[in-house]
């Protein structure tokens, strides 16, 4: 199959603008998220924007390989239904904890992405595999970043 490479850069910045703008939006909150108590095992505060832009990265990638697989139109047109309301999840989570400090909203609103990312995850996968394989890492981070919150909502 031959790459559409301009197809592939758009779908790999949508959402790396949608975390870019997060981050943009939620920058200065950053003072009062380092004062915060935080559970075991969190990261330091320069991992979080590396692993975001690889995640966003492979989100994209994988949005380009259900875009231009030779599912149909309805099938791939569902799949990124779902991929562009997780997307906004993601984007208003951001907002929900750092900004608004609503910690234990924003863990619930975080449990409903969980959920999203599942299913497009399987929407993806039915269309093509590899792009299911490649949102399992976004899962994870996911399911780690309810850990924090919810630790930070318990401790704070």
């Amino acid at each position: 199959m031959k790459i559409k490479w301009k197809t592939l850069l758009i779908c790999i910045a949508i959402p790396l603008l949608v975390g870019g703008i997060s981050g943009f939006i939620t920058m200065g909150a950053m003072d009062n998220f380092k004062a915060l108590d935080k559970p075991p095992l969190s990261p330091p505060g320069w991992l979080f924007p590396v692993v975001w832009t690889v995640l966003f990265t492979l989100m994209g990638i994988a949005s380009y390989l259900v875009l231009t697989s030779s599912a149909s139109s309805k099938d791939i047109t569902n799949a990124l239904k779902f991929y562009a309301v997780q997307l906004l999840f993601n984007f208003l989570w951001s907002i929900l904890f750092f900004n608004l400090e609503l910690y234990t909203f924003a863990f619930i609103w975080l449990l409903v992405l969980w959920v999203l990312i599942i299913i497009t995850t399987v929407k993806f996968y039915r269309i093509s595999k590899p792009a299911g394989y490649l949102l399992i890492p976004y899962l994870l981070w996911v399911t780690f970043a309810a850990y924090l919150n919810l630790g930070i909502a318990i401790l704070n």
